[in-house]
C-alpha cells in the first residue's frame, strides 16, 4: 500500500465524519452476539461542544465601537440599535457617497446578516479615495456588528468580511516611471 492510498482530503474526511454523525454504529448487531457479522469501521465522532461566543462589547451609550481599514483609508465607525441611518463625517451616506455601488458596499453587512434597517452607524472617514473610504466603513460596520450580536459573527465571517484586505497601492522604484512602467524607450 502506498502512501497516495492513504491520503485523503479534507473534503472526504468531512464527508465521512457526516457520514459517521448521520448512520449510528449498529449496535443491535453487537448487543445481539452476532459475531459471524462483518466488523465495520467506524470513525470516531468528536463530542460536539456549542461555539463558544465572545462577549459582547457595547460602551454605557448601547454603541459598539471598531476601526476599518482599507488602502490608505482609515474608519471609526460606531454602531448601535436604531432605524438604519448611516453617517459618514457628520453627512447622511447619500451626501457623502453619491455613487449608488459605494452605498451598496457599505450595506453588504447588513444584508449578510439580514439585520437591514436596524442599526445606526456613525463613521469618521479619514485618508484614501472615496472607493477605499467605503471599503474602510464596510469593515468597520462588520467588526462593530459582531461585537454588538456575537451570534453574527461567522456569517459575516464567512462572507469574508472581517477580514482586513491587504491590497494596497505599490512602491514606485527608481529608474522606473511608476512602479512597473518604465520610461519610453527608443532604439535610435
Amino acid at each position: 500500500m502506498s502512501d497516495t492510498d492513504n491520503r485523503q482530503s479534507l473534503a472526504d474526511l468531512a464527508a465521512l465524519t457526516q457520514q459517521a454523525a448521520a448512520a449510528p454504529a449498529p449496535v443491535a448487531a453487537v448487543e445481539a452476539g452476532a459475531e459471524d457479522a462483518a466488523p465495520e469501521a467506524v470513525a470516531p465522532v468528536a463530542p460536539s461542544t456549542p461555539a463558544v461566543l465572545r462577549e459582547r462589547e457595547v460602551d454605557a451609550q448601547g454603541r459598539s465601537y471598531a476601526t476599518g481599514r482599507r488602502k490608505d483609508a482609515v474608519a471609526r465607525v460606531w454602531v448601535k440599535p436604531g432605524t438604519g441611518k448611516i453617517t459618514v463625517n457628520g453627512r447622511d451616506q447619500e451626501v457623502y457617497f453619491a455613487r449608488p455601488s459605494l452605498r451598496l458596499v457599505i450595506n453588504q453587512p447588513f444584508g449578510v446578516a439580514d439585520r437591514d434597517g436596524q442599526y445606526d452607524v456613525i463613521a469618521t472617514v479619514k485618508g484614501g479615495g472615496l472607493s477605499g473610504q467605503a471599503g474602510a466603513v464596510k469593515h468597520g460596520i462588520a467588526q462593530a456588528l459582531s461585537k454588538q450580536e456575537p451570534a453574527l459573527r461567522t456569517a459575516v465571517k464567512q462572507a469574508g468580511f472581517l477580514t482586513r484586505d491587504s491590497r494596497v497601492v505599490e512602491r514606485k522604484k527608481y529608474g522606473k516611471a511608476k512602479a512597473r512602467r518604465s520610461f519610453q524607450f527608443s532604439k535610435r
